[in-house]
């Protein structure tokens, strides 16, 4: 069974706490947010518990500086279910001395104009985002290939992996739930099953009081998952539901459901990137389509780990899924973000990530084979050979990461092939 690790979050979630009075963990619910600020948290109150929410409730209405008593730092847990928290945060934050004295988690973003106002250019409240397990952090992948080694430009040795292809599969479907960590086969996978029902039953309703239809939010999480990896419009998934059923949305609904799904962090997209060229190539601006888990996806489209062995192609967007959650977390370690590049002339760069000084990695997903890799790295090098290396850096690094392969390498023009199970940060 996979070892339970320390959370990348946790580091992060420290060293925010050094430099600012409060900070906020975003992020999926069941994605762990309230396991890792307790680690830290001298106290805490916690908002969703049902023996005291009418109580808390009213305390926030009269004088809700009641409820940051307690020793610091103090974890406010759900603290959306009373938005008057978020000023008190600030305005005690603004008139106590000292750093880390508060932590508050949210897994839906309130519909709450002020707090759209202040949640991000008051510098008073860190915000961080948490999601689901990375496969080094359940104990999946070996870690024998460091992300930060590669911006280091330390000596690549290589790196082994233990994931085949079926263990794979079992893990798109799973997800990083940390719950379903140490559960055993079905039990575990019924875990991603589970979510998309709190989801489509209860949840996508909450960002915003607005009531929404089960079916219909069934239907638009399969489209999407369908599309998952695309820079697809909303007219694009409202056709594609149009195909798929007998029933048709407008874009409006679409874009509402979309929308909430982003705000209780089911979606997460990529934006894109933009570098400087050589050439006066237009790059497309649209974000590229993802769950916030892989095993979203497959729990929208009905499918485990043997219709995945059998339909190689969904396999594959389901496993970019996969890479770009990985990397997501890994890179916000060292203070990075990640993007997709696409230009008009077709040319497409699956993920970039991008460090706040500057440095950045290009990435390729592919399953993997000798052709799908050769592709890969031939579309690395190209779009090298059109950056402006007299206006930007030259890439630190160039990979194709793979599902299907036991070991990490580099290959003689440079380029790195890299299994995701030997991934770490």
């Amino acid at each position: 069974m996979a070892k339970y690790l320390n959370r990348v979050s946790d580091d992060i979630l420290a060293e925010k706490l050094e430099g600012k009075g409060a900070v906020l963990i975003e992020g999926p619910k069941w994605c762990g947010k309230t396991t890792t600020a307790e680690q830290i948290a001298k106290s805490v109150l916690y908002m969703a518990d049902q023996d005291s929410v009418q109580r808390n409730l009213q305390i926030a209405d009269f004088k809700p500086s009641m409820l940051l008593e307690g020793a610091k730092p103090r974890l406010l847990d759900e603290w959306q279910i009373a938005p008057k928290l978020w000023d008190t945060v600030r305005f005690a934050v603004d008139h106590a001395s000292g750093m880390g004295l508060f932590i508050l988690t949210g897994s839906t973003v309130p519909d709450d104009k002020r707090h759209e106002i202040v949640h991000t250019g008051t510098g008073r409240i860190a915000r961080m985002r948490m999601r689901t397990m990375s496969l080094w952090e359940s104990g999946e992948s070996t870690g024998t290939v460091s992300l930060a080694a590669l911006f280091n430009g330390r000596d690549f040795d290589g790196g082994a992996s233990v994931l085949g292809l079926e263990e794979l599969a079992f893990l798109l479907c799973r997800g990083g739930w940390p719950a379903a960590i140490a559960m055993r086969g079905k039990i575990a996978l019924n875990q991603s099953f589970d979510y998309l029902d709190a989801v489509t039953e209860s949840d996508i309703s909450k960002p915003d009081s607005v009531s929404r239809d089960p079916d219909t939010a069934r239907r638009i999480m399969k489209s999407y998952a369908r599309l998952q990896g695309t820079q697809s419009a909303i007219t694009v998934i409202r056709n594609d539901i149009a195909a798929h059923e007998s029933d048709t949305f407008n874009e409006d609904t679409v874009l509402s459901y979309v929308g909430a799904l982003k705000k209780i962090f089911v979606i997460e997209d990529l934006p894109a990137w933009c570098p400087n060229l050589r050439c006066k190539t237009p790059i497309r601006s649209s974000d590229t389509r993802y769950f916030v888990d892989p095993s979203i996806a497959t729990a929208a489209l009905g499918v485990g780990p043997g219709s995945l062995m059998n339909d190689l192609p969904t396999f594959g967007l389901v496993f970019e899924t996969l890479v770009v959650r990985d990397l997501r977390t890994y890179a916000e370690a060292m203070d990075g973000r990640l993007y997709h590049y696409l230009d008009k002339g077709g040319h497409e760069c699956d993920i970039v990530i991008h460090l706040r000084d500057g440095r950045y990695g290009l990435v390729e997903v592919k399953l993997g084979g000798d052709t799908l890799i050769e592709k890969g790295a031939m579309s690395l090098l190209a779009l090298e050979s059109k950056i402006d290396t007299a206006r930007m850096n030259a890439p630190s690094f160039k990979m194709v990461i793979v599902a299907d392969g036991n070991f990490a390498y580099r290959r003689s023009d440079g380029v790195i092939v890299c299994p995701i199970g030997c991934l770490k940060p």
